[in-house]
């Protein structure tokens, strides 16, 4: 399992949608997305 995976699978498993977490991470929920499709991570 990636790290996009995992962060994907504990967001579900806490039954967060991508905008409360980015809300609780003080992030966009454009970055979640970023970090769950891999295209921020480099």
């Amino acid at each position: 399992m990636n790290l996009s995976d995992r962060i994907q699978n504990l967001r579900k498993a806490k039954g967060l949608s991508q905008e409360e977490l980015a809300e609780a991470l003080d992030v966009s929920r454009q970055a979640v997305s970023k970090w769950e499709s891999g295209g921020s991570l480099r």
